[in-house]
Order: structure tokens, then C-alpha cells, then sequence
């Protein structure tokens, strides 16, 4: 099996990742609460409020997506051509036509970084829980915590779907499940086969006859039956299938920009439209903020074999409804899209932005044993967001 790689090339490894004390290693032992703290005020209060995450796995090239840089050097740029959108002033790479169409509806998050080690694990569990893991405690993931305040049955508060995360390389906790909150907030981790059955096929066809697009639709259904929090995993793992990690290795990480190109982007540019759509469509998207982000970005440069290695350093991010204006884009890279240029956002700023938008106190701490206290949060939310 390959080793993540960090920015240089060089193989890193899961001793890499240990010495920088980002494993979480297991609770046993631990229990974990959520201590009330002085209500702050919350948006739209008396409306109730729900999150789908599209959690892409593998960390999508921002060059060849969401940023292109098409006035840089062909080997900083790539193989793709950038495209017009509904919006004025913001571009987009080739592949994403329905997307460009719709620009309106979303807004850009292009300063996206962290500071930890450039594996997947760490990223996986900055977007999932807000922190990375330390001194052996694996915090809850965003839903765990909403589910573990949620008044009505913590069954229907988070589901995940797209199947649970597997091998990305390091053998630590990806930041999906409880935690220390306990087994009774796991999520339930469901397939989206029997949810949209009853669909019509012109619903089906509109999400796209795939994993990520039927996952998609499964999770309107979800949200349309009361859940609170709803994450997609687009792909499960990273090695041996097509994926958003572009390496090009020819071997258990061969994905390509080709791939990108007749696969990959295709897939989220019918899967994400088609899901905003629907919920807008049905009152949905008022009350619903979804949130499209992977664990980093790909090297500015192009590798030996034509693809991209991880780089946690800038990259770009989506959000959309809630109170989310859309057609903005806050933040920016560099002009070779190496590292933020304008309002950095660090990765744990979206999960505090979720449980803003859900109407829960960032000011809350989590309790460890009925002794310690850990904020809920390292971060404020990005209110430059909202409308």
C-alpha cells in the first residue's frame, strides 16, 4: 500500500502522525457530556434547524475545480480550461457546467487550511469533530454532540450515508462516530437504496444513477423526515478505486485529472446541484445548510505523472442555505494557489459555523469524565458568511 505523502514528496508516516500527537487512540474508559453554558442567541430560533455534510474523501484538487488558476504556468494549472459562471468575477473548472449555472445558490470558501501533518486522518477529523485528536480522547463528532443534546428521540438525529469510512492510510478514528460521548450517539449508518426506492426515475436520473447521487437524494429524504445532521461520505476509502485522490501512481492510488474529468467531477456536479435544487424546491434550504468539503487541497504543482499530491495549505470549501448568502466567495489563494492570500479560514472555523446555524452555544463545554471540561469549539464561526 502507498504512504500518504507530505507537500514535499516525502512518504509520512503513521509514526509521523504520532509524534505530532494527533492520534486518538481509543476512550476506553472515558465518558463524555455536554455542560450547559448561558444561552446566546441563535438564528431563527423558533425554526428548526438541519445540516447535510458532503464529506469529500480523498481532498479534491482545488486548481482543477473550484479555483483554477488559468493565467499560471500549464504545470501549476493543469489540463483543464476555466469557465464562466452566473456570477461575475468567479470561474470554475470545465467540468463543472451545472454548478456554474446555479453559482448564485452557493458560496466559495477559498482560504480553507490547517497546520497539521498532510495525511487524510488529520483533516477527517478537524471537519468531523472541530479538533484533532489528543492524549488518547477521541472527541464526538458534530452530529454525536447534536444528537446527545437533541429533546426529541436521538434515533432520527444523525445519519450517516455512503457507508462508514475505511482505510484512508493511518489506522486512527476518522471523527464520525461518539467518541466519548458514548455508543448511543454513533450515527446510523444507513444505505440510501431503500430511502429513495419510492423515488420517480426522473428523480433518480436528475441525482445521477450513482453512489454519490442516490446518497444525495437519500439525504433530502432524511432531512424531509426530521434529521438533524446528515453526512454523505462520497467515497468510503481512497485505495484501489476512483476517488478525489488524484496521486496518478498507477497503482492502489491511481486516480487521475483524466478521472476527474469523465468521472469524479461529473458525479458532484449533478449530485450537489440536484440536491440544492430539491431543497429549495421544497422550503428546505432556508432551514438547511449544506456544507461540501474535503480534508485539503493538491500541490500547486503538477507531480511526475500528472497528478496532485496532498496539501493541506489552502483549498476550497462550499456552503450553501441556511443563512449563507450565495454568490460570494470569501477568501482567496495565492495566484498559484499555494496558500491563502486573503481571510484564511482554518478548517475547524466550519464546524463551529454548523453548530452556529444549528442554534447550539459554541460557548458549551464538554465534560470528560464528569470532571475535566473541554470546549466545544477551538474556533468562532465565519460570520462573514451570512446574510
Amino acid at each position: 500500500m502507498s504512504q500518504p505523502q507530505t507537500p514535499d514528496g516525502r512518504d509520512f508516516s503513521r509514526r509521523d502522525f504520532l509524534q505530532a500527537g494527533g492520534a486518538g487512540l481509543g476512550a476506553a474508559g472515558l465518558t463524555m457530556s455536554v455542560s450547559p453554558a448561558p444561552a446566546e442567541s441563535s438564528p431563527q430560533p423558533n425554526q428548526p434547524r438541519q445540516a447535510i455534510l458532503l464529506f469529500l474523501n480523498g481532498g479534491p484538487s482545488h486548481l482543477d475545480t473550484w479555483d483554477p488558476k488559468p493565467h499560471a504556468l500549464a504545470e501549476i494549472r493543469g489540463p483543464f480550461s476555466a469557465i464562466s459562471t452566473r456570477v461575475a468575477g468567479i470561474q470554475f473548472s470545465e467540468h463543472f457546467p451545472l454548478m456554474a449555472a446555479q453559482s448564485n445558490q452557493f458560496a466559495l470558501l477559498r482560504s480553507l487550511y490547517h497546520e497539521e501533518s498532510p495525511i487524510h486522518e488529520t483533516g477527517h477529523q478537524l471537519i468531523n469533530t472541530g479538533f484533532l485528536f489528543r492524549r488518547g480522547i477521541e472527541r464526538p463528532s458534530l452530529g454525536s454532540v447534536v444528537s446527545s443534546l437533541s429533546t426529541d428521540s436521538a434515533a432520527n438525529a444523525y445519519a450517516v450515508l455512503g457507508g462508514r469510512l475505511g482505510n484512508t492510510g493511518v489506522n486512527v478514528s476518522h471523527g464520525q462516530d461518539a467518541g466519548a460521548l458514548g455508543r448511543a450517539h454513533d450515527p446510523q449508518y444507513l444505505d440510501a437504496a431503500p430511502i429513495v426506492g419510492d423515488e420517480p426515475p426522473q428523480i433518480l436520473e436528475r441525482y445521477g444513477r450513482n453512489s454519490f447521487g442516490q446518497n444525495c437524494l437519500a439525504a433530502r429524504r432524511l432531512i424531509e423526515t426530521g434529521y438533524k445532521v446528515v453526512t454523505v461520505n462520497m467515497f468510503e476509502t481512497v485505495f484501489g478505486r476512483t476517488s478525489w485522490d488524484c496521486h496518478a501512481n498507477g497503482g492502489d492510488l491511481a486516480t487521475t485529472l483524466t478521472d476527474y474529468a469523465h468521472t469524479v467531477c461529473p458525479m458532484f456536479d449533478r449530485g450537489f446541484t440536484a440536491l440544492l435544487s430539491d431543497l429549495k424546491q421544497r422550503g428546505l434550504l432556508e432551514s438547511t445548510q449544506v456544507l461540501a468539503v474535503g480534508e485539503f487541497g493538491r500541490t500547486p504543482r503538477l507531480n511526475p505523472r500528472g497528478g496532485r499530491d496532498h496539501w493541506p495549505r489552502v483549498w476550497t470549501a462550499l456552503a450553501a442555505g441556511g443563512d449563507v448568502a450565495g454568490g460570494q466567495v470569501l477568501g482567496a489563494s495565492d495566484r498559484h494557489g499555494a496558500e491563502p492570500q486573503e481571510r484564511p479560514i482554518h478548517l475547524s472555523e466550519l464546524s463551529a459555523s454548523l453548530y452556529h446555524h444549528l442554534g447550539i452555544d459554541t460557548r458549551q463545554q464538554l465534560s470528560v469524565d464528569g470532571r475535566e471540561l473541554m470546549p466545544l469549539v477551538q474556533a468562532d464561526p465565519i460570520r462573514e458568511l451570512w446574510s
